[in-house]
């Protein structure tokens, strides 16, 4: 399998970290690729016609993306418990916590790019920063159950998440008005297939 991939990419690291968690992650050939809103990689956009990364190519040609769709592929690959529950409250429960990460990476995203513009707009920013306070919030208030056993793709979204956050902005200092969360994130953050996906920005 080959992945157009990233270090720097929060939804690229997803996919690892379930690639790791799985077994998989030898069998995953990287290929670097640059996407940028105004220049997409041409080369990418035959198999991926968003031009987004992760794009995964399988052996017999098949393109999968978003990075959901490639990490409930994965799963099915691996071996162990399934990152994924059966369908039911739980499986719901663990969509939705997906649901709240890949939007805090997707928000994350694009408030940087607006702080990259010339002449940002600061009511922009305030919108990010008010709708950052919101979802932080949330976080802290679940990270009780989030400390619960095991690991499900939510809980996975959520880190990576988090962690983008502290790529981008070191000194934001989130963590101290939002203990609980910190404490569930760094045990998210030691586990060896987070460690092995670390964020670089080369």
């Amino acid at each position: 399998m080959r992945l157009h991939w990233s270090s720097r990419s929060p939804f690229v690291r997803k996919v690892m970290v379930v690639a790791h968690e799985r077994g998989l992650a030898e069998r995953i050939e990287r290929l670097p690729t640059v996407v940028a809103l105004i220049q997409p990689d041409l080369a990418l956009l035959p198999r991926n016609p968003l031009g987004k990364i992760p794009t995964l190519v399988l052996p017999d040609g098949v393109t999968l993306y978003d990075s959901l769709v490639i990490c409930e592929y994965l799963d099915g690959l691996g071996s162990g418990p399934s990152l994924f529950p059966p369908a039911g409250p739980a499986r719901i429960e663990a969509l939705r916590r997906h649901a709240l990460g890949n939007g805090f990476m997707d928000m994350l995203l694009l408030c940087r790019t607006e702080m990259g513009r010339e002449h940002p707009d600061r009511r922009i920013l305030d919108g990010f920063s008010a709708k950052q306070a919101a979802v932080l919030e949330a976080l802290e208030a679940e990270a009780p159950r989030l400390s619960g056993p095991g690991l499900d793709i939510g809980r996975i979204s959520i880190g990576c998440a988090l962690s983008y956050l502290d790529f981008r902005w070191p000194k934001c200092g989130w963590r101290s008005l939002h203990p609980a969360l910190a404490a569930w994130h760094e045990g998210f953050a030691a586990r060896p297939s987070v460690q092995a996906t670390e964020h670089v920005d080369a």
